[in-house]
């Protein structure tokens, strides 16, 4: 299951030296609740390799400003604390895994 993100653990997983992918994502969201299983597969696919966490944008917005989110579901893919990749819109596992698969 993926891990949940919030403003007070946010940096301590930046810091893990393990790539971190965020799923930034709202209840009312119908996409974001679409993605919601895709990405507990990776969470647990990928758990000795990346840190693979949501983040609720109503009771985060601090993180989503800061990661200038715009639209929902938005996964960013962040390594050595710099955001590499990001995935606007609901997407197939595949493209995810993919874009992980290359911050490994």
């Amino acid at each position: 299951m993926a891990q949940v993100i919030t403003k007070d653990n946010l940096q301590e997983l930046l810091d893990s030296g393990k790539p971190v992918v965020v799923d930034f994502w709202a209840e009312w969201c119908s996409p974001c609740r679409m993605m919601a299983p895709v990405v507990d597969e990776l969470a647990e696919e990928y758990a000795d390799k990346a840190i693979i966490g949501k983040c609720d944008i109503e009771e985060n917005d601090s993180i989503a400003i800061k990661y200038a989110i715009r639209n929902i579901p938005t996964i960013l893919f962040i390594k050595n604390g710099e955001v590499v990749d990001r995935q606007v819109g609901a997407c197939p596992k595949s493209v995810l895994a993919e874009k992980l698969t290359k911050i490994l």
